[in-house]
């Protein structure tokens, strides 16, 4: 029986029509608690950033929230919920932000209940040798100051998003993880350098299970995204992967393997006991 799942989609501007796609990658799915991974801006892509600032909800408020909730508790999932746009708290708003959102990144346990908010750090403001060419995601997007991490049924899990993935300190930050889970839409040139090197260098420095969900394919404003969601394992074995359309994978969690990897290589012990250099 699998336990980890990234499902892969391409998003589009219609809110409905993305929900509907993941919900028909759920309904294939064991009817068991399973931890899904959904990829980042899963709700709404392809359209100008600034127009994420119409769709932005109040946190635990809103309509995608409410629909993510609702799939957690009907197919009795914990689901990752990649970005969606969240407003700012009024009180912290400052003029030159006010038409801004944070990429948050929420989970929702198999009852349907909010247990954990990532706001992703790192904004993509650079420059790819594509059809887009500059992407300037602060322009719209307010950047997170916390690190986060939460308790499941399968330990603890550690949140990043997409660009996140090459700040290695934002992750050796956080408590010994068992499982990191990467919400991304990287693009289809930097996810053909990089994207495989940078999730397996992640899952064996920190001998964790590394769950990744990508946006995949053409979207409507011509962007294009690498897809290739996949498994790591705390070994850093690549334990599924769909490289493009849309589609679900999954891989088992298994708890004796982590714990007899970390026994024979003791990483985080010889990390603590070293000197400062």
């Amino acid at each position: 029986m699998t336990d980890l799942v990234a499902i892969q989609i391409t998003s589009t501007p219609s809110i409905e029509h993305n929900l509907e796609s993941i919900e028909r990658q759920l309904v294939q799915l064991h009817d068991k608690q399973q931890l899904v991974v959904l990829p980042e801006c899963f709700a709404f892509f392809g359209a100008h950033d600034k127009k994420q600032i119409d769709i932005a909800e109040t946190f635990d408020d809103g309509p995608i929230q409410s629909a993510v909730s609702t799939l957690a508790k009907r197919y009795n999932k914990w689901i990752v919920a990649g970005t969606l746009p969240i407003k700012p708290l009024k009180n912290h708003v400052v003029s030159a932000e006010a038409e801004k959102f944070y990429a948050a990144s929420l989970v929702y346990n198999n009852e349907g209940v909010v247990v954990s908010r990532y706001d992703k750090i790192h904004l993509f403001d650079v420059i790819v040798n594509d059809n887009i060419a500059y992407y300037k995601e602060s322009a719209t997007t307010l950047p997170g100051e916390n690190i986060i991490t939460f308790d499941s049924p399968w330990g603890t899990v550690g949140q990043i998003v997409c660009y996140d993935l090459r700040f290695p300190e934002l992750i050796q930050k956080m408590p010994q993880l068992d499982i990191l889970v990467v919400p991304s839409a990287f693009t289809r040139r930097t996810g053909e350098a990089h994207w495989h090197a940078l999730l397996q260098a992640r899952s064996i420095e920190n001998q964790c299970y590394v769950v990744a969900s990508a946006q995949t394919g053409v979207h409507n404003n011509g962007r294009e995204t690498y897809g290739n969601s996949c498994l790591y394992s705390p070994w850093g074995e690549l334990l599924a992967n769909l490289p493009a359309g849309e589609g679900w994978i999954a891989a088992k969690y298994d708890n004796a393997l982590l714990a007899n990897i970390r026994k024979e290589m003791p990483i985080q012990q010889h990390k603590h006991n070293r000197k400062q250099f």
